[in-house]
């Protein structure tokens, strides 16, 4: 009976282990826990910008738009890597990165809709290319493949687009990113659980 207790006990142990890799190492434990910090402080930013867009235009709920979204080409970067069966960090975190990339161009939008709030939108965009610094800097350290993506300012609306459509743009702009952060927060939130 003894002899069975000893040889089971290892077992046990190992049964209570790490799933992957990653999930032990004490450094990557805490880069999660500051970024999942990070994202809700940036999610905050963009609700915030979300009221103001209500309060200033009216626009606030997205099904009455739904006909003027036909008119914009509003760039929706997939997060579908971070919310698969077959989930992995790598292609997760590239594609968080390349959106992140995406969002901070198009935030120039809202900076040009929202003159007066100018400096919250300078902050968002600031704070969002910090995280998707603090994902390629945690890419490098795990020994990740990391892709940089040129970067590209141009315009996410039509430049011969009328202000309401601008306006609508700037609306699901931050709708989008919205969505964005929120898969973002649970990639990272099902990592910190493994």
């Amino acid at each position: 009976l003894l002899l069975g207790v000893l040889l089971w006990a290892p077992w046990r142990a190992l049964h209570g282990a790490p799933l992957t890799e990653l999930s032990g190492d004490q450094d990557f434990q805490l880069f999660l826990q500051r970024n999942l910090e990070f994202t809700r402080k940036i999610r905050g930013d963009v609700a915030a910008l979300q009221r103001v867009v209500c309060d200033t235009f009216q626009l606030c709920h997205e099904e009455e738009l739904l006909l003027v979204l036909q008119d914009l080409d509003i760039a929706q970067p997939p997060l579908e890597q971070c919310h698969r069966r077959t989930f992995q960090a790598e292609t997760c975190f590239s594609q968080i990165r390349a959106g992140l990339r995406v969002y901070h161009g198009s935030l120039a939008t809202i900076r040009d809709l929202l003159p007066g709030h100018a400096g919250l939108v300078e902050t968002l965009q600031l704070d969002t290319a910090n995280l998707s610094s603090n994902i390629q800097q945690q890419m490098e350290d795990l020994g990740l493949a990391t892709v940089t993506y040129p970067t590209e300012n141009q315009d996410p609306l039509p430049t011969t687009s009328s202000r309401f459509h601008h306006q609508a743009g700037g609306f699901f702009i931050l709708a989008n990113f919205q969505r964005f952060l929120e898969t973002a927060y649970r990639a990272l939130r099902h990592l910190a659980s493994l």
